[in-house]
């Protein structure tokens, strides 16, 4: 079964950094594309950093120069370094595979990250 843990959110000041981590169970995500996503009040839950299987990376506009993704294999894990953090960034952060290859499912309980101004 497939499990996907979330962990390393919570309350940063405008400015600030925090590395979110993902770790996952039941998936080789050495053998697929994944993603981060997030989910703020009222919205619908956007991907924001994808690393693919070669580790190519792509990201939102949003949080292009300030995010970065990457993938630790033999952790089977992968990461969010988020830099220059704005309080547009509050959301709840979900790891998944990356939705433009496969359908994410099994979601985890996600981290939370607010940003205050």
């Amino acid at each position: 079964q497939v499990q996907l843990v979330e962990s390393g959110g919570g309350l940063v000041e405008a400015g600030g950094s925090l590395r979110l981590s993902c770790a996952a169970s039941g998936i080789s995500i050495s053998s697929n594309a994944m993603a981060w996503y997030r989910q703020a009040p009222g919205k619908q839950r956007e991907l924001v950093a994808a690393t693919s299987t070669v580790g190519s990376t792509n990201y939102a506009d949003s949080v292009k120069g300030r995010f970065t993704i990457s993938r630790d294999n033999a952790k089977n894990a992968i990461y969010l370094q988020m830099n220059s953090l704005k309080p547009e960034d509050t959301a709840v952060y979900y790891c998944n595979v990356d939705s433009r290859w496969a359908i994410p499912n099994n979601w985890g309980q996600g981290t939370q990250l607010t940003v205050s101004s």
